[in-house]
C-alpha cells in the first residue's frame, strides 16, 4: 500500500486530499496531518466573524473545477445559523466561516464514503522529515512518527514579519500583536482606545470590521508605505474581449491594462473585468517574465496590483468607506522608525512619504497586518527550520516561499529535485504568483493530484514498518 501524507489540513492540504482521492486507486492511503484543532478550515475560514466576508463571488468558490455550481448547491441545500439571509447567486460574497464549513462538510463526506483506511486524520506538529529512509519517517511532536511514501507540505501561511525598528524590544511589550488572527490580537482594549495596524491591505481591512462589530469608537490608525487600500469589487458590464496578447513586461503589462481600462470605460465597462480576463493567465505571465522583471513587479507594482486583484465585496467596502468619512479609520503613508513605551500608551514615530521629518501617533496597541510573512530566514516553524538546517528544501530565488518545480516538486539546498517531498499553496507563491485565492488553489491542487496520482501507479511502494507507522488519534 502506497501512503502520502500532507502536512497541513487547512484548505490547500484538505483540498489536495479530495482530489488525491477521486484519482488515486484503492490500495493509495492518505494521512493528512494538522497541528489546530479543525481540519479543513485552515487560517483564512476559521473566523468566528460572520462579518468577514470571502472576496470572490460564491460561483467562483467550488471545491471543484468539474462541478463549478457544487459551494452554490450545497449553500442552497442546507439550512444553518450562519447561512446568508438573503438568496444566494453566483454573485453573492457569503461569510468565510460558511466557506470553511462547507470544506469541512466535504472532507466528512469523503471519510465517510472513503473510510478511514484510505484517509487518516492525525492531529499534532510535524518537527522533522527523514528522507534518508525508505519510505520517508515524519517525526511528530509526542515522540511519535508517521511513514510515508509521498509527503506534500501545505503549511499555509505565516504570521507577519515585524519591521526592523531602533527598539526592537518594543515587540516583547504588551502594546504589540504580532498575529492579527490570534485570539487576543484586539482583546483588551477599551471602546475609545486609539489602534494602529500595520498594512492597509485586506488583513487589514478584516481587523477594522473586527473592531467595528466589537463596538470600537476610537481611532483606528492604518499605515503603509503607499496607503493603498483594497479596491471594490463592482458589478459592471464585462466589454467585448480585444484579444490582444498579455505583454509579459511589467511595463508593457501595465500600459496594456491602462489601455484596456480607458477602452472599457469608454464602452460603459469598468476596470473590473480587464483585471478579471488576465486571471487565468497570471501564472503564464509571472513565468514568462525574467527574475529581473519578476523583482522590478514586486518592487514597484506588487502594492497597485494586489489592491486591484484582491478586492473588497461591497458590503465590507461600505463600511470601511463609512469609517473613513467619520474619520474614525484614518490612513496614514509612510514607514515606522520607532516605537517609545509609555505607562498606558506607546509613541509610534513613522517618517511620511516624501518627507524628512518624523510625525507620532499614540496609540494603545500596534497590530501587524502587513501580509503573511515569507522571509524563511525568519519563519520559526519548527519544521521549516529543520528542512532548512537540513538542506532538504531552499526559499525560492525572490523570497516569497519555498522553491519548487512546475510540478511542486520541492529543490533542496544543492538544486536537486525531489521525487519524494512537494508543496502545495501558498508557500509555492514564488513559482506561481498566484497562490491564495480559492480557484488558484484549486486548480494547482488538482494538477498536483493528477501528477501524483502517476507516480504512485508507476513506482511500487517500499515496505512500511509497523513499528514506525502507530500514531495516536
Amino acid at each position: 500500500m502506497t501512503t502520502i501524507a500532507i502536512v497541513g489540513a487547512g484548505f490547500s492540504g484538505t483540498l489536495l486530499a479530495l482530489h488525491l482521492l477521486r484519482r488515486c486507486p484503492p490500495p493509495v492511503r492518505l494521512v493528512l496531518i494538522e497541528r489546530n484543532s479543525q481540519f479543513g478550515r485552515g487560517l483564512a475560514y476559521s473566523t468566528g466573524n460572520a462579518s468577514h466576508i470571502l472576496n470572490v463571488p460564491a460561483g467562483r468558490m467550488s471545491a471543484f473545477h468539474d462541478r463549478p455550481t457544487d459551494f452554490l448547491e450545497w449553500l442552497r441545500g442546507r439550512a444553518a445559523p450562519d447561512q446568508p439571509a438573503e438568496p444566494v447567486t453566483p454573485e453573492s460574497f457569503v461569510p468565510r466561516q460558511v466557506f470553511g464549513t462547507y470544506i469541512r462538510a466535504l472532507l466528512n463526506d469523503e471519510i465517510k464514503r472513503s473510510g478511514r483506511e484510505r484517509l487518516e486524520l492525525v492531529r499534532g506538529q510535524v518537527i522533522g522529515i527523514d528522507r534518508a529512509s525508505r519510505p520517508l519517517v515524519l517525526t511528530l511532536d509526542r515522540d511519535r512518527s508517521v511513514e510515508a511514501d509521498l509527503v506534500v507540505l501545505a503549511a499555509g501561511n505565516f504570521p507577519p514579519e515585524p519591521m526592523p525598528v531602533d527598539n526592537p524590544a518594543f515587540y516583547d511589550t504588551p502594546f504589540y500583536r504580532p498575529d492579527p488572527w490570534a485570539a487576543n490580537a484586539l482583546t483588551g482594549l477599551t471602546a475609545n482606545d486609539p489602534v494602529l495596524l500595520i498594512g492597509t491591505g485586506l488583513t487589514t481591512v478584516d481587523a477594522v470590521i473586527s473592531l467595528l462589530d466589537q463596538g470600537h469608537t476610537g481611532p483606528i490608525h492604518a499605515l503603509s508605505r503607499r496607503g493603498l487600500l483594497p479596491r471594490r469589487h463592482e458589478a459592471v458590464p464585462r466589454p467585448p474581449p480585444e484579444h490582444a496578447p498579455f505583454p509579459t513586461s511589467p511595463t508593457e503589462l501595465t500600459r496594456f491594462l491602462r489601455r484596456e481600462t480607458r477602452r472599457a470605460n469608454a464602452e460603459g465597462s469598468g476596470w473590473q473585468p480587464i483585471v478579471d480576463e488576465l486571471r487565468p493567465f497570471t501564472v503564464d505571465v509571472w513565468q514568462s517574465m525574467s527574475l529581473t522583471d519578476r523583482r522590478r513587479f514586486l518592487r514597484h507594482l506588487r502594492p497597485w496590483w494586489d489592491v486591484h486583484r484582491h478586492r473588497m465585496a461591497g458590503q465590507v467596502a461600505d463600511r470601511i468607506d463609512a469609517a473613513g468619512a467619520s474619520g474614525q479609520l484614518r490612513i496614514s503613508v509612510g514607514r515606522v522608525r520607532d516605537y517609545i513605551v509609555g505607562d498606558s500608551q506607546v509613541e509610534v514615530q513613522f517618517r511620511p512619504r516624501g518627507q524628512d521629518t518624523l510625525r507620532s501617533l499614540h496609540v494603545a496597541r500596534v497590530v501587524n497586518c502587513s501580509g503573511p510573512g515569507a522571509d524563511y530566514d525568519r519563519i520559526q516553524e519548527p519544521l521549516i527550520r529543520t528542512l532548512l538546517a537540513d538542506g532538504v528544501v531552499r526559499p525560492d530565488t525572490l523570497r516569497l516561499g519555498l522553491d519548487v518545480t512546475a510540478s511542486c516538486a520541492l529543490f533542496d539546498r544543492d538544486g536537486a529535485i525531489s521525487r519524494r517531498l512537494f508543496a502545495v499553496g501558498p508557500v509555492t507563491k514564488g513559482t506561481f504568483w498566484e497562490m491564495s485565492a480559492v480557484p488558484d488553489i484549486r486548480r494547482q491542487t488538482e494538477l498536483l493530484a493528477e501528477y501524483l496520482a502517476g507516480l504512485v501507479k508507476t513506482a511500487p511502494p517500499a515496505p512500511h514498518s509497523p513499528a514506525k507507522s502507530g500514531v495516536d488519534r
